[in-house]
């Protein structure tokens, strides 16, 4: 699957202020995927702490040095940590929410480790903060559910895509191409935005599928 919000991330990579990354959104929209997508793409390597299945991890973040942090996961991992070359992905951060006072450090004291971060329901979670927010040494980046044009790609209708990308409201829209639209934006519709959803359908093609339904 094909996330325009790839393109955020080579651009985040490369930044000069570049600061540790939060993607926010609700679950199953594919934040997970799009961070470790973006590793194998532009990391020699990466680490990624799951705090909802080590939430053990989190003791390894207490510290305001930054480097005995990566000292310390090193050796949990059992992998080389080298900035620019290494992500740090830190996934369900919502399970150990206090690490978001953390990030600062990784901003003041370790800019050039790229580390990223992802969690569900984070409003929820930070109204009710008992912590001080890292306001200003940390971005963010919602991800939401899957665009039309989103799966005009996952369906690989790269011709409507462009079609579409080019056109302007004054153009004429021939009929044909105007009901193929119209076709797939109501299986768009039928099938919604999670990815998984969308991958099941491209794979199979049918949305009365009973598997379909069961994993959506």
């Amino acid at each position: 699957m094909k996330r325009d919000a790839i393109e955020f991330l080579r651009n985040w990579k490369h930044k000069p202020s570049r600061k540790p990354l939060v993607i926010r959104g609700a679950r199953q929209v594919g934040k997970s995927w799009l961070a470790r997508l973006f590793s194998r793409e532009a990391f020699e390597n990466s680490v990624e702490i799951n705090f909802e299945n080590e939430p053990d991890a989190a003791s390894f973040f207490t510290y305001a040095d930054p480097a005995e942090t990566v000292r310390l996961l090193q050796v949990r991992y059992n992998t080389e940590i080298r900035p620019g070359h290494t992500l740090l992905f830190l996934d369900q951060i919502q399970s150990a929410p206090a690490i978001f006072a953390k990030l600062r450090y990784f901003y003041e004291k370790l800019p050039a480790l790229h580390v990223m971060a992802a969690g569900s329901l984070l409003d929820f979670i930070l109204e009710d903060h008992a912590f001080s927010m890292p306001v200003g040494r940390i971005e963010y980046l919602h991800l939401g559910p899957m665009s039309f044009q989103e799966f005009l790609s996952a369906c690989s209708q790269s011709g409507l895509l462009k079609f579409l990308k080019t056109y302007s409201i004054n153009d004429d829209l021939p009929a044909e191409i105007h009901y193929r639209l119209v076709d797939l934006l109501k299986k768009y519709f039928a099938i919604g935005g999670m990815p998984e959803s969308q991958s099941v359908f491209t794979a199979r093609q049918d949305i009365v599928d009973p598997i379909f339904w069961t994993t959506c």
